[in-house]
């Protein structure tokens, strides 16, 4: 049996715990998220990163074969003809980590987020 190993608290101490092929394609992940959302504040939510601004904007995790992305349900409906190549659920997608991010993808499902947020936001003042 292995022993627990500690939840990360920030996001560099999450993608440390991978291996240095996993580490590239996250940091990419991130990167993309951050120039897409440059005021969204990252945290570990559910043992994830998780970026928020106004409320969760997106979470992303590595597992044993993907980048698990999870832009809320309305972050992949709006985007569901792009994302149909890849499998995932109601609130999730998964990218392979044997093929290319879609960091373009990626951005613009941000970007929709971003606004969807602010919008709401402006709406509860």
């Amino acid at each position: 049996m292995k022993p627990k190993q500690a939840v990360p608290t920030t996001i560099d101490e999450y993608i440390a715990g991978f291996p240095p092929n996993v580490r590239r394609l996250l940091r990419q992940v991130r990167a993309t998220i951050r120039k897409a959302a440059p005021k969204a504040e990252e945290k570990i939510s559910y043992q994830i990163p998780t970026l928020f601004l106004h409320g969760n904007l997106v979470h992303f995790g590595a597992f044993k074969e993907h980048i698990g992305f999870y832009p809320a349900p309305m972050g992949l409906k709006e985007f569901e003809k792009e994302l149909s190549k890849y499998a995932g659920s109601k609130g999730s997608v998964r990218f392979p980590l044997d093929q290319p991010m879609p960091l373009g993808l990626i951005t613009r499902i941000v970007k929709f987020r971003v606004k969807k947020n602010l919008e709401r936001a402006a709406g509860k003042k």
